[in-house]
């Protein structure tokens, strides 16, 4: 690590972070609607996004900061079992291709916001649809805050706030100022802001991967020396060479495949999503997204660059940005720098206005105030963003950075719980209500309880989310035990709740709600949220 403050470095990067920060508050003229005071506009774009714009938004929505410094981290520390990103964002666009046209249609015709506006509709349940919001705002934080871990890696490798031992204020003040520039231009300008900084922030991404995939192997001596170093590290410390041995294999495959189920369950990837202006968009999407995954193949390979480069840190969230600091030149440091501290900015914002959709519409306007104006919403909305992102910055600044990621990792076990009722609902109403909700709750409490009792040689509780898998005796991914049994809750009780005929709930969609598209016949563009989700509402 190079003493005191990479100067050239630090000045790139700042160029880069005043454009987007103006960019995002010029961000509130671009596509300016007539009325800015609905959630429609706020916190979905006026839905109004084509085809790029939606590309990018969903790419810099799903590619943050963390995967740019988490998974090369993995391969770095854990050899080619971190590769288990690249096949999982494979497998989720087949997925996604089956249900997300119809979560887009059936919301654009009824004006749904959130996942669990749809929930509430399709099962006439406000208590699930309150499990499924609260589900997503739980997940949603630690994701938000491990944005700004990724921002705070990038400042401790070029030397900004100096050292442990310095006062917390003056350490902290660059993370405390790009989080006030975040917070201010997101309630400026709603999802239009990240909307229009992720062509910058994809850009400097795509240029910086290609760049170190070229460079950094030169001035190693090819991908023969990389991989040979990786190899020789993981066989000294007894892990058998680079690939996973036989007894970790249904942990990687059991991670990938729960995390590809996952993924788009999260609010962020969701309120993306239904930002775009007709159907065919996503469908388009949906076949051009994997380019990132080739993208993501190629970053992994810095973790095993970062290992024949020599690079020792404690943290291994730092291994890549100091590759970068050791290998490129200053001047471009402060642009992979930028990269990733942009990489963080676009998430963190998607995130945040996602958190605060699903509070203002399934917990302030079902529970709190029923007669909210869209205007009234909309200012909630906006209050709840910032409260969001000021939750996420006190867990970075008062709690170990190993706290924060394993407890993302405990939020992809819970959000996974929220898939049979929105993606099971987009294509059935069998399932009953009171069914749903039981194996919600049945999955929560399985994998919370599973991944408490995980221990790591730092952690005692928290320390993974892989454990014994119960009846096949094989280690798997906590998330995807706990979905399977709550799917077999759901059905089971939905077997017996019908038999019973129990009360079902009201559905206020019909099958042609599920293939409408913009400009067809009764579908009201821009339906206000003030009637959204109320019987008779479409």
């Amino acid at each position: 690590m190079k003493d005191g403050v990479n100067g050239v470095a630090l000045g790139v990067f700042i160029f880069f972070f005043l454009a987007v920060t103006v960019m995002g508050f010029l961000a509130a003229r671009w596509r300016k609607a007539e009325n800015e005071a609905t959630l429609d506009e706020w916190g979905l774009g006026g839905r109004s996004f084509g085809t790029w714009v939606t590309w990018f938004l969903l790419g810099g929505d799903l590619y943050t900061a963390y995967t740019f410094v988490a998974v090369p981290a993995a391969i770095y520390a854990a050899g080619a079992a971190g590769f288990f990103a690249v096949p999982y964002t494979i497998l989720v666009y087949p997925l996604i291709f089956t249900f997300l046209p119809r979560l887009w249609s059936v919301s654009h015709k009824h004006g749904y916001v959130t996942t669990s506006d749809f929930v509430r509709g399709r099962f006439g349940s406000k208590g699930l649809s309150l499990a499924v919001a609260v589900t997503g705002i739980l997940a949603t934080m630690p994701y938000i805050a491990l944005q700004l871990v990724g921002i705070q890696a990038v400042l401790d490798v070029m030397g900004v706030g100096g050292g442990e031992n310095t006062n917390w204020f003056v350490k902290d003040l660059p993370l405390l100022i790009a989080f006030a520039v975040l917070a201010a231009y997101t309630y400026s300008s709603g999802l239009r802001a990240p909307a229009l900084i992720a062509f910058v922030k994809d850009g400097l991404i795509y240029l910086v991967i290609a760049v170190a995939i070229i460079y950094i192997p030169i001035k190693l001596g090819g991908f023969d020396d990389i991989f040979a170093s990786a190899q020789d590290k993981f066989t000294k410390a007894g892990a058998g060479g680079l690939a996973p041995a036989a007894a970790g294999q249904w942990g990687y495959a059991t991670l990938a495949l729960g995390s590809a189920l996952a993924l788009f369950m999260y609010p962020h990837s969701i309120t993306a999503t239904l930002s775009s202006r007709s159907r065919e968009v996503i469908r388009r999407n949906t076949t051009i997204l994997p380019l990132y995954s080739l993208m993501l193949g190629l970053l992994a390979l810095l973790g095993f660059m970062a290992i024949a480069a020599g690079v020792k840190v404690d943290n291994g969230q730092l291994a890549i940005p100091q590759l970068f600091e050791n290998m490129f030149p200053d001047w471009f440091a402060g642009v992979a720098f930028a990269a990733i501290g942009i990489g963080a900015l676009v998430p963190a914002a998607i995130m945040s206005i996602a958190a605060a959709n699903l509070f203002t519409r399934n917990i302030y306007k079902d529970f709190l105030k029923p007669d909210a104006t869209p205007a009234q919403e909309t200012k909630v909305s906006k209050l709840v963003s910032l409260l969001v992102k000021v939750g996420a910055l006190a867990f970075v600044l008062t709690m170990d950075k190993t706290v924060a990621i394993n407890f993302q990792l405990l939020g992809g076990i819970w959000i996974l719980q929220t898939m049979p009722a929105l993606v099971g609902g987009l294509f059935t109403r069998w399932f009953h209500r009171w069914a749903l909700l039981a194996g919600w709750a049945v999955g929560m409490i399985y994998g919370t309880a599973a991944a408490y009792g995980v221990a790591s040689p730092t952690q005692k509780h928290f320390g993974g989310s892989s454990k014994e898998i119960p009846g096949l005796g094989e280690i798997g991914y906590i998330g995807l035990t706990a979905f399977v049994l709550n799917v077999v809750v759901t059905v089971v009780l939905t077997f017996v709740l019908n038999a019973v005929k129990a009360p079902a709930g009201i559905d206020e969609t019909s099958p042609g709600d599920y293939t409408a598209d913009a400009g067809d016949p009764g579908v009201k563009e821009k339906l206000p949220p003030a009637t959204a989700g109320a019987p008779g509402g479409h």
